[in-house]
C-alpha cells in the first residue's frame, strides 16, 4: 500500500484498496474513456466520506492535490464515474433505504442503493420514484441524482430534481451540510456563518444577484424539456428571495459536493397500465400526432426508428418473431398509468382516434404479458449495443441529445443525414414525449479513422441540437465527453458563471477534476479506450 492508502485505512471504517485488479476494474465506466484510480475506497458511512474529503483538502492546501470521485454502479456514459485519484465506491456499504415515510410519501436513501432495489420496496407499499433511468437494474440513485437522470416516466413526472426534498452533502473541505429550500430569513442566518457553508451561501447569493439578467436571459434560451448540461443556475433563487443549493448539486456529477443521503418525494404507483404501439409511415408525421398525444398526459412516450429495427433484425433475425410489427418509418410506444382504469381506457380511445387520422398503425396491449412483448420492441436496442461488427461496436457518443418536441422531427431528419454522410446507419431511439434522442454509432475507435469520425459526428450533432434550442445532454450529463462543448451551448458569459460556481464550492479543484467544467477536447481524446465494451453490465443487459 502507498502512503495515502495506509493513512486512509488507518482512519476509515470502510475498506481501502490499491490492488491492481481492483483499480483496473474501476478504470472504466459506461463511457468510451479509461482512467486508472490511485486508490479505491468503499466508504462505510458518511464519516468515512467526510474524512476522505478532509484529507484531500489538507493535501491540496499543501499543493499536493489528489482528486476524489464518487461512483455508484458505473453505468455513466459520460466518463464522470472514473478518476485518477481516490475513487469512492458507494455500492458496497452505503446502499440502504434508511427510512420510508408512507404517510407523507417520502424515502430517505443512501447513494449506493440501486433504483431496482428501491422500487421493489416502494411498489409493495403502493409508491414509486418516477425518474428512473433505462439502466435502473444496476444504476444507483446517487448516480442518478448526480446526473439529474430522467427516464421513460419523465414525460409525465419530470426529472430527478423534481423529487429531491433535501440532501446531505459532504463539501470539498469535509464539512457536512443539508440543502433544501431556504426562506430569506434562514438564508440570512446561513450567510452569517463563518464556516465554508456560510462562504458558499454568500458567494452564490452574490453571483445570482450580480448576474440576474444574464442568468434569466440564458435560461429563456433553453427550450428543451429535459437538460442536464452545465450547472443549473436557473432554479436556485426562490420567488421570495430565498435560495436552494439543491438544483446546483443535482446534475453536478460530484464536482461540487458528495451526496451521502437524499430525502426523496414519491408518487402513488398504479399497477394497472395500458400500452399502445403506434407505427407511422414517416417520422414527419410526428409533427401532427406528437402534441396531440402529449395532451393526453401519457406516463411513457417512447420511440424507435425503422433503421434501428432493421439493425436488430440483421443481428438477431428471431428477435421479433411472434410480434405483429407493421411496416413503419418510426414506432411509438405510448403508456397510460392513471390511478383510475376508466381514465386510462378513455385516453387509449382518444389516442386511437389521433393515430387513425394520421393513417398510422395502432395496437393496444392491456395484459401485462402483451405489454411486455410490446416493450421488447423498445428494449431491442440492447441487441445493437451488445453485438460487435468485426472490430466496430456501438459506442455512446452524442447519444443523449434533447430538443424541443416541436423540433424533434426536424432533428431526426437532419441527424439521419449526418450519419449517412459518414457512412453510418442512423439508428435512433429515445423518448419522443420529451424530445430526447438516443444514438450509439457503430465505430471502431481502435483506429484513427474511427476516432476522427467519432468526434466529427459529435460536433455536428451538438451543433444541430444547439441550433434547434436543445441541449447536448438530456439526462446522461456532461462528464468528460460533453464538457468540452458546454461553452458553445451556453456562451462565454454564462459558462464563466459556471466556472465561478465550481470555484466557490471547490477552490482547490479536488472534487471529480476533469469532469464537466474546464474540460478540453484534448483532455477527452487522451483518455479514449481502444477496446470499448460493456464489461460487467452484460449480466443485466445494457440499456439506453
Amino acid at each position: 500500500m502507498n502512503k495515502v492508502a495506509h493513512y486512509l485505512q488507518e482512519h476509515l471504517l470502510g475498506e481501502v484498496s490499491v490492488s491492481q485488479d481492483v483499480r483496473r476494474h474501476f478504470a472504466h465506466d459506461g463511457s468510451i474513456f479509461e482512467l486508472l484510480p490511485q486508490v479505491v475506497i468503499y466508504p462505510k458511512n458518511e464519516d468515512d466520506v467526510r474524512k476522505t474529503a478532509r484529507f484531500g483538502w489538507q493535501l491540496a492546501e499543501r499543493e499536493r492535490r489528489i482528486g476524489i470521485t464518487a461512483r455508484g454502479g458505473g453505468s455513466d456514459t459520460s466518463g464522470a464515474a472514473i478518476g485518477a485519484g481516490i475513487l469512492l465506491v458507494f455500492t458496497a456499504h452505503m446502499n440502504k433505504l434508511l427510512k420510508l415515510d408512507l404517510k407523507n410519501g417520502l424515502a430517505i436513501v443512501e447513494p449506493g442503493i440501486t433504483y431496482a432495489a428501491l422500487q421493489q420496496t416502494l411498489h409493495s407499499h403502493g409508491w414509486f420514484l418516477p425518474p428512473y433511468p433505462e439502466s435502473q437494474q444496476y444504476a444507483t440513485v446517487g448516480g442518478g441524482l448526480a446526473n439529474n437522470a430522467s427516464g421513460e416516466k419523465s414525460v409525465k413526472y419530470g426529472a430527478s430534481l423534481n423529487y429531491v426534498r433535501q440532501l446531505r452533502l459532504v463539501l470539498a473541505n469535509g464539512d457536512v451540510i443539508e440543502t433544501h429550500r431556504l426562506g430569506r430569513r434562514e438564508l440570512s442566518h446561513k450567510m452569517g456563518q463563518s464556516d465554508m457553508e456560510g462562504e458558499i451561501y454568500r458567494a452564490v447569493d452574490a453571483l445570482l444577484e450580480e448576474n440576474a439578467e444574464l442568468i434569466e436571459q440564458a435560461g429563456s434560451q433553453l427550450k428543451a424539456k429535459h437538460r442536464a448540461a452545465g450547472y443549473n443556475l436557473f432554479d436556485v433563487r426562490g420567488q421570495d428571495g430565498g435560495l436552494d443549493l439543491t438544483p446546483l448539486i443535482i446534475g453536478s456529477q460530484g464536482t461540487l459536493g458528495i451526496i451521502t443521503e437524499a430525502t426523496l418525494e414519491l408518487m402513488p404507483h398504479s399497477p394497472i397500465r395500458h400500452l399502445a404501439l403506434i407505427g407511422l409511415e414517416s417520422s414527419n408525421d410526428l409533427e401532427q400526432v406528437l402534441p396531440k398525444i402529449l395532451e393526453l398526459k401519457p406516463s411513457a412516450f417512447e420511440m424507435i426508428n425503422r433503421t434501428a429495427i432493421d439493425e436488430v433484425k440483421s443481428l438477431n433475425p428471431n428477435y421479433f418473431k411472434g410480434l405483429d410489427l407493421p411496416p413503419a418509418d418510426i414506432y411509438l410506444l405510448v403508456e397510460f398509468d392513471d390511478l383510475k382504469e376508466a381514465d386510462q381506457k378513455e385516453s387509449t380511445k382518444k389516442l386511437e382516434q389521433i393515430v387513425n387520422r394520421a393513417d398510422g398503425h395502432y395496437q393496444l396491449a392491456e395484459s401485462e404479458a402483451d405489454q411486455d412483448r410490446l416493450w421488447q420492441i423498445r428494449h431491442s436496442v440492447s441487441v445493437i449495443m451488445t453485438h460487435p461488427r468485426g472490430q466496430a461496436k456501438a459506442v455512446p457518443v452524442a447519444e443523449d441529445i434533447s430538443v424541443p418536441t416541436d423540433k424533434l422531427a426536424e432533428f431526426l431528419h437532419r441527424a439521419s443525414k449526418i450519419y449517412k454522410a459518414s457512412g453510418l446507419a442512423p439508428a435512433m431511439w429515445g423518448r419522443a414525449g420529451d424530445g430526447v434522442v438516443l444514438m450509439q454509432p457503430v465505430l471502431n475507435i481502435g483506429n484513427l479513422g474511427g476516432r476522427q469520425k467519432l468526434f466529427r459526428i459529435s460536433e455536428e450533432l451538438y451543433d444541430l441540437a444547439i441550433e434547434l434550442g436543445g441541449a447536448i445532454s438530456g439526462g446522461h450529463n456532461d462528464g468528460r465527453q460533453r464538457g468540452p462543448y458546454l461553452k458553445k451551448m451556453f456562451g462565454e458569459e454564462t459558462y464563466s458563471l459556471m466556472e465561478k460556481v465550481k470555484q466557490i464550492f471547490d477552490p482547490h479543484g479536488v472534487l471529480n477534476p476533469g469532469v464537466k467544467i474546464g474540460v478540453s477536447l484534448d483532455d477527452a481524446k487522451a483518455l479514449l479506450r481502444t477496446d470499448y465494451n460493456h464489461g460487467s453490465r452484460h449480466q443485466h443487459l445494457p440499456r439506453s
